[in-house]
């Protein structure tokens, strides 16, 4: 068995998919920086794209407020800053503009765009499925919000025996030392593979 040792052996697109998570209108308008993090993952897109790499994209949905539970009642009240469950609006309903991926970086025809309830990226999705199927190892992510699903991402990703590749510069975040603190546990665990925008670009354009 050979194990890959350099970001660009990891990067082959017959191993690993980039997954933009989260990059939604009614999301990134919530977060300080998201256009600077746009910007890099305009970047990064395009550079998976020119190198073969398949693109998925994950978007955070909201229950109808007729199908909204203990958990999802308590959560939104969490999130919206309310005592009152009568107060809570479900923000992210399917078709609404706040689920739509930003302008900026709109899929294209041969992405793989689904929809999660949670905020690991594989609970209740197909992307495990899909990532398997397609015999991919590894999985490079960007989007927003590192410390509230892409950390979870990373660890569900290396639970199942998916290498998470995460490109720590291209995350958004809503809180920068909660931010800060989910990267320094992902580097402790040792799991998760650490990059940023600029090796990203560097090691898909290097001749494999």
């Amino acid at each position: 068995m050979t194990i890959p040792t350099t970001l660009a052996d990891w990067l082959s697109p017959d191993r690993t998919a980039l997954l933009v998570y989260d990059m939604q209108v009614g999301i990134a308008r919530q977060v300080p920086g998201a256009e600077e993090t746009s910007r890099r993952i305009a970047d990064i897109i395009a550079a998976a794209r020119g190198a073969g790499m398949r693109i998925a994209f994950c978007r955070h949905l909201s229950l109808p407020k007729s199908w909204m539970g203990l958990f999802a009642t308590r959560m939104a009240m969490a999130w919206q800053r309310t005592d009152d469950p009568d107060d809570v609006k479900p923000w992210f309903l399917r078709g609404s503009d706040a689920v739509q991926i930003i302008p900026e970086l709109q899929p294209q025809e041969q992405d793989f765009v689904f929809d999660k309830l949670g905020m690991s990226a594989f609970e209740g999705t197909p992307l495990e499925l899909a990532v398997r199927d397609a015999g991919l190892s590894a999985l490079a992510i960007c989007g927003i919000a590192m410390e509230i699903g892409i950390e979870p991402t990373c660890r569900h990703a290396a639970d199942l025996g998916i290498v998470p590749i995460l490109i720590e510069d291209a995350c958004g975040y809503g809180d920068a030392d909660a931010a800060r603190r989910s990267v320094d546990s992902l580097r402790f665990m040792g799991d998760t593979i650490l990059s940023n925008t600029q090796e990203f670009l560097s090691a898909v354009a290097r001749p494999k």
